[in-house]
């Protein structure tokens, strides 16, 4: 079982790494006048999105759910932390699809959002892993 806490603990890292750059490439992208600039933020923001975090979020989600259904499920089922975690991880796919929806407005050139708005957008998953990790390693309630 502890194979699978590994797998799933990396592939958050990795997904929690594109979920943190992600909206840093959107300020800079926002910011850029140029269109070079331009070009070069559309096949980051994709590669990240679809190379990285995609994969990241889906293997973390499966991995997770894998051992909700070998052993945590029977032994949490019950506990509030567990439901509050899961709760979090929606709004966390959540969030990622809205990275989605920005980064299709930038390919398309029809971002209306300032560097300022995504700066703010940026400080979102510092939140969720706070309060995931707290939820899962110190099981409060």
């Amino acid at each position: 079982m502890l194979w699978l806490k590994a797998l799933h603990l990396i592939f958050m890292v990795t997904w929690f790494a594109g979920l943190f750059y992600l909206p840093r490439l959107f300020v800079y992208h926002a910011m850029s006048n140029d269109e070079i600039s331009n070009e070069r933020f559309k096949v980051m923001e994709r590669k990240l999105y679809y190379g990285i975090m995609t994969p990241g979020m889906i293997l973390t989600l499966l991995f997770g759910i894998w051992m909700l259904a070998d052993y945590a499920w029977s032994l949490y089922s019950a506990a509030g932390w567990l439901h509050a975690k899961l709760s979090l991880l929606v709004l966390m796919v959540i969030y990622h699809l809205f990275c989605g929806k920005w980064l299709l407005a930038f390919k398309h050139d029809s971002n209306q959002h300032s560097h300022v708005y995504f700066r703010w957008v940026n400080e979102v998953p510092v939140i969720f892993l706070i309060a995931i990790v707290w939820l899962a390693v110190l099981k409060p309630f």
